[in-house]
C-alpha cells in the first residue's frame, strides 16, 4: 500500500529543534539559518495539520503531539545512519587500498596484477603509486609495499623480498664494455639507491672520487635513461626481469652486490589481518614463488 510521506527535508531540522529546544541551535549544528529551520518546522507542521512546538516569543516548547512525533523520527533517522553505516561498510570490506613504489608499481604489479583481480573478483582494488609515506590515517589504504631497512613499529611488518644490484646498459653500448673498469669511461647512471660505490669496491675497480653522473629519484627513470643508451644504470633485479627478457637492456658482468634494503608489507594492525590483505599478501608471495621455481629473473 501507498504510504504519503512527510517532506523528508523538514525532518533533519525539525529532529534537532526537537533535541535542542532551539531553532538557533538547531540551524548552527546542520550551518543553515534560523529562518531556514523555522521555514522546514512550519512546512511539516502544515503537512501534519498538528503543532509540533508551542512559541513563546524566541522559546519554543515541544507539544505533546510533537514529543511523540519526534521520538518517532529519530528512531527512523537512526535507522538509516545504521543502514548507511553497514552500506559504507560493506563498501569498505570489498576495496583493497594498496600503496606502492612507482617503480614496484610499473615494472612488477602492474603486468601481473589481471591475475589478482581475476582470482578475487570480489575484491575492488586501488591503487597508490607514490614514493612517499602511506597514509593510513586516512583510512584509504590497507597496505603498503615499501623498499627498506624496516621494520617500522608499530605498524605490521612483514619481510618478503630481498634484493640486489647490478650494471645494465642498452645493448649497444654493452658491446663495448668488457671488464668493470670499463664502466670508468662511460656516464654513470645513478637513482636514489646510492649503491655504485660499493659494486665497485667489490669489483675491484678503486674510485679516486665518487662516481658523478645523473641522478633520478625513481629506479624506473634510470633504467629508462640507460635503455636510451644514455649511460650505464644499476638495476635492482626486482624491477629489471622484464626490460632484460625483452632485450632493451643487458646486464653487465655476473657480480652483484646484495642490497640493505628489502620489500615489505605495511598495515597498521586493524587491516594486517584483515581478508582482503592477507588475500594480497599471499597472492603476491605466490607470483615471486612460481617465478623463482620457473628461474626467472623477478
Amino acid at each position: 500500500m501507498a504510504r504519503t510521506l512527510p517532506p523528508l527535508s523538514s525532518l533533519r531540522p525539525f529532529e534537532a529543534a526537537a533535541r535542542l529546544e532551539s531553532f538557533s541551535r538547531a540551524a548552527g549544528e546542520l550551518h543553515l539559518t534560523h529562518g531556514a529551520v523555522s521555514h522546514q518546522v512550519r512546512a511539516l507542521e502544515e503537512f501534519l495539520g498538528a503543532p509540533l512546538f508551542a512559541r513563546h516569543g524566541k522559546r519554543v516548547v515541544l507539544t505533546a503531539q510533537g514529543r511523540a512525533f519526534a521520538d518517532r523520527v529519530r528512531r527512523a533517522l537512526e535507522e538509516i545512519a545504521a543502514a548507511a553505516a553497514d552500506a559504507r561498510a560493506t563498501k569498505n570490506e570489498r576495496r583493497l587500498g594498496v600503496s606502492v613504489l612507482p617503480s614496484f608499481a610499473s615494472r612488477w604489479l602492474m603486468p601481473r596484477l589481471v591475475r589478482f583481480m581475476e582470482a578475487h573478483p570480489d575484491i575492488d582494488l586501488s591503487v597508490d603509486a607514490s614514493v612517499g609515506f602511506a597514509d593510513f590515517a586516512s583510512g584509504a589504504i590497507d597496505v603498503a609495499i615499501r623498499f627498506g631497512r624496516g621494520p617500522w613499529p608499530p605498524l605490521v611488518c612483514e619481510m618478503f623480498l630481498e634484493d640486489e644490484y647490478f650494471p645494465v646498459a642498452s645493448p649497444r653500448l654493452a658491446k663495448k664494455l668488457r671488464q668493470p673498469a670499463d664502466l670508468l669511461h662511460m656516464r654513470i647512471i645513478h637513482d636514489d639507491g646510492g649503491y655504485w660505490t660499493p659494486w665497485f669496491a667489490a669489483a675491484g675497480v678503486p674510485l679516486q672520487a665518487p662516481v658523478a653522473g645523473p641522478v633520478f629519484n625513481d629506479a624506473t627513470y634510470a633504467l629508462q635513461s640507460a635503455a636510451r643508451d644514455e649511460g650505464v644504470a644499476l638495476a635492482r633485479r626486482s624491477i629489471v626481469g622484464e626490460d632484460l627478457e625483452r632485450g632493451v637492456l643487458k646486464r653487465l658482468f655476473t657480480l652483484a652486490v646484495p642490497s640493505n634494503e628489502r620489500y615489505w608489507f605495511v598495515s597498521p594492525r586493524e587491516t594486517a589481518q584483515a581478508p582482503k590483505v592477507r588475500a594480497f599478501r599471499d597472492w603476491v608471495k605466490a607470483e615471486l614463488a612460481a617465478e623463482a621455481r620457473a628461474g626467472r629473473k623477478t
